[in-house]
């Protein structure tokens, strides 16, 4: 095992000596003023890793010898040499809010649609995440999120903290949270329905009675692309002239789009780039066969859909 070693917090002792020279300086405390940060740092001999612990944890990837503070707590570090030897733990120096009189909340809002292609008139979920990262506790947290006139209200999922209601004059929904501590998140989750294609634009803001001392992170925007498309199951190519063709509503929204269909054996049958709903099924057994329809969305992505279709030539 190598030595204890000393760290320094700008020239106040963080760490003191080993066996054979032991020494106990005072608590220390360093004051944090809100959007500066405190850097730690571990002056040691034949370290070669650190590990950095905030409140008798471990931080994941704090493995260097400096460490940038941004959250209040009970700072202490171990070294380790090259062999893997470890130092003891060091004293602790605590972080606390220099709040100058004013209380400081910095509330990040985050806003996420589920990952998935979505149709008109189909329901889906946002994800609203809300966190306190300091220095003081969040009072009176309210996050409020204005539905676009592409969407309609369905449901909203009770939060695991708070209380959430919907306007519907306003077409808002309005999230209220007593108190959110520092370091303390939470979550919200919301059904909406599509009633339009394209791309639907939503935002989230959150804000609390405290000053944000970062305000550009108390909103989050999420894009979503909605898919005006219906691909039926079945068509009947009879000569009626009643759904003689594959024929997919709203495909005429996207002029980019392939189309393939294949066998039970995944042998393609036929292909298209930029299918017109002419497809008849021509030359093919009544049977149910495979499609890959890909289209291009309005912000320049390929979505892929894939089912099976049924050809039916008797008469309906």
């Amino acid at each position: 095992m190598f030595n204890r070693i000393t760290s320094f917090v700008y020239g106040l002792l963080l760490l003191t000596a080993t066996a054979g020279f032991a020494q106990s300086p005072a608590l220390q405390t360093v004051k944090m003023k809100p959007g500066s940060p405190v850097r730690l740092k571990a002056n040691s001999s034949n370290a070669a890793t650190y590990q950095w612990i905030r409140n008798g944890t471990a931080i994941v990837n704090a493995g260097k010898q400096e460490f940038v503070v941004t959250q209040t707590g009970s700072y202490a570090v171990i070294s380790f040499n090259a062999q893997g030897c470890a130092s003891n733990i060091s004293d602790p120096v605590v972080i606390v809010a220099d709040q100058g009189g004013v209380q400081y909340a910095d509330l990040v809002v985050s806003k996420n649609s589920e990952f998935r292609s979505v149709t008109v008139n189909e329901t889906f979920e946002y994800l609203i995440k809300v966190s306190n990262k300091g220095a003081a506790n969040a009072t009176q947290v309210k996050v409020q999120d204005g539905l676009p006139e592409e969407l309609n209200f369905q449901q909203i999922i009770t939060p695991g903290m708070g209380r959430a209601s919907y306007n519907s004059f306003s077409k808002t929904v309005l999230w209220e949270i007593d108190q959110l501590d520092n370091g303390q998140s939470a979550e919200l989750r919301l059904k909406v329905k599509a009633t339009k294609a394209g791309v639907i634009r939503n935002t989230a803001h959150a804000a609390a009675l405290e000053t944000d001392p970062v305000p550009s992170n108390n909103s989050a925007e999420d894009t979503k692309s909605v898919i005006g498309i219906i691909i039926p199951n079945v068509f009947t190519p009879n000569g009626d002239n009643k759904n003689d063709t594959f024929q997919i509503p709203g495909l005429d929204f996207y002029e980019a789009n392939e189309l393939t269909i294949l066998n039970r054996w995944g042998g393609t049958l036929y292909y298209r780039k930029g299918y017109k709903n002419d497809w008849t099924g021509e030359g093919l057994n009544e049977g149910t066969y495979f499609y890959l329809l890909k289209i291009k969305t309005a912000d320049n992505k390929w979505e892929v859909y894939n089912g099976y279709v049924t050809l039916l030539r008797g008469k309906q």
